[in-house]
């Protein structure tokens, strides 16, 4: 009894090593073209940053509109809005800060908190 409690034992180890050794080494599950709604949220931070990039440099507001419905087609702004307080109660970067801020004036989303951020580009 002992002998078979032990292969068994020997066994199970053996397929949950070589379990881990092909889903982890030899054929890793790979995301691609994966929707920015399903990106863990700081991905989904750094997805709106750089929204917020492209739309200073290109200014074209419609794409930005289009690129953030990919989070939230009812209130693209929305999660512009709450990155950029969020940033902005935890002292984030400055030119990260009037980025969102800049793209949610744009947005017509723009709180008073935000207003030191857009002095001067308005």
């Amino acid at each position: 009894m002992r002998r078979v409690l032990l292969l068994a034992l020997v066994g199970l180890a053996a397929g949950v090593a070589l379990g881990l050794l092909v889903g982890w080494v030899l054929w890793p599950v790979q995301y691609t073209n994966t929707a920015p709604v399903q990106l863990r949220q700081d991905y989904r931070d750094d997805y709106i940053l750089m929204v917020a990039a492209a739309y200073q440099v290109e200014g074209d507001l419609e794409a930005a509109r289009t690129r953030l419905a990919l989070l939230d087609p009812e209130r693209p702004a929305r999660h512009v809005v709450e990155l950029a307080e969020q940033l902005i109660a935890e002292g984030g970067r400055p030119g990260d800060i009037a980025a969102l801020a800049h793209l949610a004036d744009a947005l017509g989303e723009a709180t008073p908190s935000m207003a030191p951020y857009l002095e001067g580009r308005r």
